[in-house]
C-alpha cells in the first residue's frame, strides 16, 4: 500500500471530532474495528467501552435532528459525475423537497448526494448530511447545512429511518442496494410506518422488480403484494410528490 502524505488543505478523515489528515489517516475504520474478531479475550475489555461511544452517537444524532418535522431520505450514488443528467435530476428533486417545505437527507457524500443537498441549500432549505467514517478520505459535501459524521453505519441507518417520512433511491451501488432493502424490510414487516418508497430510474430498475417478481415472489420468498411498496417513475416531480405524500395525507 502506498504510503500516506501529509497534504495542505486536504479534506481529511474524521473520526467523530478528531480531525486527520495524511500520516494520521487510520488504515481501519471504527466499524471494521468493532466487527473485527478480537484476540483470545481482548474484547471483554474493550467492547464494553465501545457501548458508551455508541450511546454518545445515538445522543448527538437525536439531538440534532429531533425538530425536523417533515424530512425525506434520497440514496443514491457517490459516483455520479456533476453534468450528468442523473446529477441534474438529485439537483432538482433536492430543490423540489425544500420548496415544498421538506428537509434532504442524503449519506453527505459526493455524486448524487452532493447534488440533493445542493438543490436543497440554494432554494433555502434544510440540507442534510449524515457522514459516515470509511477507510479513504471523505469529507461532507459543502452543500451540507445540518451535518453529523458517523463512526457506525448502524447508528446512521437508524437516523436515516428514524427522521424521514419517504425515501426516494436514485441509481447506486453496494450502499444504495443496502439502504433500499433495509428500507422495503421495514415497512415490510410493519417496523416503521407504511412510508413511501421511490426508485427513480426505470431503465436502472426494472431489471430488479422483475427479478423479485419472476424469482422470488414466483418461489415464494416474499408475497407478489410486497411489490407494491415501490413505485418506479423517470420524472423527478412525480418521485417528489410520491415520497411526501405520506406526510400529505395524515397533515
Amino acid at each position: 500500500m502506498a504510503a500516506r502524505v501529509n497534504k495542505v488543505g486536504a479534506p481529511g478523515y474524521r473520526r467523530g471530532q478528531v480531525l486527520m489528515r495524511g500520516t494520521q489517516v487510520p488504515r481501519v475504520s471504527t466499524s471494521a474495528e468493532f466487527l473485527r474478531e478480537g484476540a483470545g479475550n481482548e474484547w471483554l475489555d474493550q467492547d464494553p467501552w465501545r457501548v458508551l461511544r455508541i450511546q454518545s452517537e445515538f445522543v448527538e444524532g437525536f439531538g440534532a435532528l429531533s425538530h425536523l418535522s417533515r424530512a425525506v431520505c434520497v440514496f443514491g450514488s457517490a459516483r455520479s459525475k456533476a453534468g450528468t443528467p442523473e446529477y441534474a435530476m438529485a439537483e432538482t428533486m433536492g430543490r423540489l423537497l425544500a420548496e415544498a417545505g421538506f428537509a434532504a437527507i442524503t449519506g453527505g457524500g459526493p455524486g448524487t448526494m452532493e447534488a440533493v443537498n445542493k438543490g436543497a441549500s440554494l432554494a433555502g432549505g434544510v440540507s442534510v448530511g449524515l457522514g459516515i467514517e470509511l477507510p479513504h478520505e471523505q469529507a461532507l459535501n459543502d452543500y451540507v447545512n445540518l451535518g453529523i459524521n458517523f463512526r457506525y453505519f448502524f447508528v446512521r441507518k437508524t437516523m436515516f429511518l428514524k427522521y424521514a417520512q419517504g425515501f426516494i433511491v436514485l441509481p447506486g451501488g453496494f450502499g444504495t442496494l443496502d439502504e433500499l432493502f433495509e428500507s422495503l424490510t421495514l415497512v415490510q414487516t410493519d417496523t416503521v410506518r407504511d412510508f413511501p418508497i421511490v426508485l427513480v430510474g426505470s431503465g436502472y430498475w426494472a431489471p430488479l422488480l422483475a427479478w423479485l417478481r419472476d424469482t422470488v415472489a414466483k418461489d415464494g420468498k416474499i408475497a407478489a403484494a410486497d411489490l407494491d411498496l415501490v413505485t418506479i417513475t423517470d420524472d423527478p416531480v412525480e418521485a417528489v410528490v410520491l415520497a411526501t405524500s405520506y406526510h400529505s395525507q395524515t397533515g
